[in-house]
């Protein structure tokens, strides 16, 4: 049982690995809401990340041992958090299809894939400008630690840790997908908590990197909202979901 386990991640980190050129590019052909600087500038609104003498960052360090823990302990857990490390569009739709109740393809719901994929790229940018300002170092740098996913760390290690890009991308998803389909709101809400929450487990990101992403996926998905291409793009969404449905 451990060897097929460690058979299974080790396959998990091949595709990772494979995966890692194309979640660098993961949403390049959307076609955002909005450009970056016309999101609400998380340098000005939110606060810096710790200090080190800070209670936030001993929360910040317990949250990381938290997550070596579930590496040498949870192999099942661990393998669900390499696979998300894949920020590739497919992978992306494939994670969320679960808990939205239907697959989320380009051929199959062109009209949700359409919305998911421009929302998901416009809201991930809201991250760039507290990312490049405050440079905060990952907690795998901070500790001098190998992470389970050591073909990303040349890349993630000269990329700011504060917010978490991949936890921006994910609670963004899940809130987008359920004004599409209310009924699976729980669902979503849990998929898109376990995204920020692989991100600790594989030790690339601070709790607090992942509490200020959800909030900026939350302040970026409200602006959303005053694009009048996205709301009739959200309709078209709503109305595909409904068809699909029955």
């Amino acid at each position: 049982m451990k060897r097929k386990i460690s058979l299974l991640v080790a396959s998990l980190l091949l595709v990772s690995a494979a995966s890692e050129i194309m979640a660098q590019n993961a949403f390049k052909s959307a076609n955002p809401y909005f450009q970056p600087e016309e999101l609400p500038d998380m340098c000005i609104w939110l606060p810096a990340p710790p200090a080190a003498d800070s209670p936030e960052f001993a929360l910040d360090v317990a949250r990381y041992e938290w997550g070596k823990s579930v590496r040498e302990n949870d192999p099942a857990r661990l393998a669900l958090a390499i696979k998300q490390a894949d920020a590739s569009v497919g992978n992306f739709c494939e994670e969320f299809s679960a808990p939205f109740g239907m697959t989320i393809s380009k051929e199959r719901t062109p009209k949700i894939f359409k919305l998911l994929v421009n929302s998901v790229a416009t809201c991930a940018t809201i991250a760039h400008s507290p990312k490049n300002h405050y440079m905060r170092p990952r907690p795998f740098i901070h500790f001098e630690e190998k992470t389970p996913i050591p073909n990303h760390e040349s890349n993630l290690g000269d990329n700011g840790s504060y917010p978490s890009g991949h936890t921006t991308r994910g609670w963004a998803a899940a809130l987008l997908l359920m004004e599409i389909n209310p009924d699976a709101s729980i669902d979503l809400l849990k998929m898109g908590l376990m995204q920020g929450d692989s991100r600790m487990i594989v030790g690339y990101h601070w709790q607090s990197d992942v509490t200020a992403a959800r909030l900026g996926a939350a302040a970026a998905v409200a602006k959303l909202h005053s694009s009048k291409r996205f709301n009739k793009d959200m309709q078209a969404a709503k109305r595909e979901f409904k068809r699909l449905s029955k």
